[in-house]
């Protein structure tokens, strides 16, 4: 039905090494995931090695927060491969990107995801574009992202 891409970006005045560390181990993404709201009895597996290549986290939760699985695919200095699949509300597996580069002021940090939109999402893709539909919560994720970046580490 349609492949897309969806892509946001921010300057965070960090060291790529500390926002790294925030990205590429799952369990700190509570502290910065848009998502985290959606279901506050979220139940949360995770699988693998604490960070890098190989870690999973599963989720399950309400009707928002639905249901699905991570595994980091792809972990180096300045770039973070995850796949994403979706089992709830709706059937898809999507590719993630984090990209960490040089800026003045700190790093930019670059959040991707890119796909194919089937059966119902891709009707409804049609009528709702998807950058609508996620974009905003990627923004909100990279201000959150930013905000315990720049703050000093616990």
């Amino acid at each position: 039905m349609g492949n897309f891409a969806v892509s946001r970006r921010t300057l965070i005045a960090a060291e790529p090494t500390r926002i790294h560390a925030l990205i590429d181990n799952f369990r700190q993404w509570r502290l910065w995931s848009p998502w985290e709201d959606a279901d506050p009895q979220l139940a949360r597996t995770y699988t693998g090695p604490e960070s890098g290549v190989g870690a999973r986290y599963a989720w399950r939760g309400n009707r928002k927060a639905g249901a699905g699985v991570m595994e980091i695919k792809a972990d180096a200095d300045r770039e973070i491969g995850v796949e994403l699949t979706f089992e709830k509300p709706f059937k898809a597996t999507n590719f993630v990107t984090f990209t960490l580069a040089d800026a003045a002021g700190g790093t930019e940090v670059s959040w991707q995801m890119t796909g194919t939109r089937t059966g119902l999402m891709g009707v409804l893709g049609s009528v709702f574009p998807i950058d609508n539909l996620i974009g905003k919560d990627f923004d909100k994720g990279l201000a959150r992202l930013k905000t315990i970046a720049e703050s000093a580490p616990a």
